[in-house]
């Protein structure tokens, strides 16, 4: 049985594991600044109340005022308007409150220069015994603000303005249950969108080491969310693939070794007589052909596994100079028309491509004419020659790796057969497919099909 800090430790070293944690924290920690937030808005909000209080009823004793002044100040000393007394002397505003100045300043005029502050009750009523009742002995006492400004006659004038103390809520933001309850809740979703996301990833890995143990495993079901039925579909496209290389390498292994067999067994015979010039001529040539098969083994072995970066290129431009290049080597080869555009590929292995289709068409048809052309968001690379074409039913049976074409077809039979084996390898690297087919009238049409 595995130890529950051994369980733990393994879960956190998942990426379920990573993602609950991620989750977790990040979830606690927006809740929490949510929290703070909201206590600062309403901690803005007590204040700003608190003020309007004292500017709306400043501003009532200053229009009073203007209107009478002495009567005004008269009540307040006799206490007949009740919240508004006369200020107290002597009485410094050393924590002046700015955000009610400026208030006080629009309310008045610019001329007022008020002043403002909250200051101890018991400096606005040194008496206390005055404000004693029965049953408020212990009760809070009022907030006393002192407000002086200039009225608009020049004349200095002072209050003291009392209201009920509001009691502002404590915070909460805190508080070790609400903390709980915050992370317990976070924890919870956090562990179901782990398990979910981590479910389809779990599912590909049993899959690849399914795939590690067997070349023919069976492909996933693409169920689930467009991404993760895109990453299972890709996956088991990759299966295919690397199921049809694994099966094209060990073909190509193995006719290697067949094909080899001979010339190695001509050219040690004949090494034993290679004074007679006739016989090394013949040496030399076997030597050669044994050179030419392995390159071109070797040609189809790196064609499978093309590492060549991509790549955005002008199409048009690309097959225009293919074919003076060809053309600058006295093969009749002939760009046709092109499509416009640019399209994302592995430049190397699609002029390789191309160049194995267009020595094809020249050495087996005589010619060799490219053209491009764009359908259904596909752009269609085609290399048509003028020769007999092949029988319907040998079509596919080209693409195999040292099948040749008939003895009828110009050039006769020469070569290793292992050109368009290559072509569709290298076409494959770049997520394109090659086909073949026969003309209207005559020849063989070979066709780069890939995503425009």
């Amino acid at each position: 049985m595995i130890p529950p800090l051994r369980r733990a430790r393994a879960f956190f070293g998942t990426m379920a594991g990573q993602i609950f944690v991620t989750l977790t924290l990040g979830m606690s920690v927006a809740a929490i600044v949510a929290l703070l937030v909201a206590e600062q808005t309403r901690q803005h909000d007590f204040e700003r109340v608190r003020r309007q209080r004292v500017l709306a009823s400043a501003t009532d004793i200053a229009a009073r005022m203007r209107r009478d002044p002495a009567k005004v100040e008269q009540m307040m000393a006799d206490h007949n308007i009740v919240g508004a007394y006369p200020a107290p002397e002597g009485v410094a505003l050393s924590e002046s409150d700015g955000d009610l100045e400026q208030a006080l300043r629009a309310r008045l005029g610019p001329q007022s220069q008020p002043e403002a502050a909250q200051v101890p009750m018991g400096l606005c009523f040194p008496d206390r015994s005055r404000q004693l009742a029965a049953g408020l002995v212990d009760a809070p006492r009022p907030d006393c603000w002192v407000v002086r400004y200039v009225d608009r006659r020049g004349e200095h004038r002072a209050m003291a303005l009392t209201f009920p103390r509001i009691a502002k809520p404590p915070s909460t933001v805190f508080n070790p249950l609400y903390l709980l309850v915050i992370v317990a809740a976070s924890a919870g979703l956090a562990i179901l969108v782990a398990r979910s996301v981590a479910r389809p990833l779990r599912r590909l890995e049993r899959a690849a080491e399914a795939f590690s143990l067997s070349l023919d495993p069976e492909e996933i079901p693409e169920r689930g969310p467009e991404e993760v039925r895109a990453a299972l579909s890709t996956f088991n496209l990759m299966q295919r693939r690397a199921r049809a290389g694994f099966a094209e390498r060990t073909q190509l292994l193995a006719a290697i070794s067949h094909d080899l067999q001979t010339p190695l067994t001509r050219l040690r015979l004949r090494l034993e007589l290679v004074e007679n010039p006739e016989l090394r001529d013949r040496l030399l040539a076997d030597h050669q052909a044994m050179l030419t098969l392995v390159r071109e083994g070797l040609d189809l072995a790196s064609s499978t596994e093309s590492r060549e970066d991509w790549s955005v290129i002008d199409i048009d431009s690309l097959l225009m100079s293919m074919a003076e290049d060809a053309q600058d080597l006295d093969q009749p080869v002939r760009f046709a028309g092109g499509c416009g555009g640019t399209v994302r590929v592995k430049p190397n292995a699609l002029m390789r491509c191309i160049g194995n289709l267009v020595d094809n068409a020249v050495k087996y048809g005589g010619s060799a004419q490219i053209s491009c052309a764009r359908s259904g968001g596909r752009l269609l690379i085609q290399v048509c020659d003028a020769g007999p074409g092949i029988p319907p039913e040998q079509i596919e049976q080209m693409f195999e790796p040292f099948t040749r074409g008939t003895e009828g077809q110009p050039g006769g039979r020469h070569g290793t057969g292992i050109g368009l084996t290559i072509a569709r390898a290298l076409a494959m690297s770049f997520e394109a497919s090659v086909r073949l087919r026969n003309g209207e009238d005559k020849g063989l049409v070979a066709t780069i099909d890939m995503k425009a």
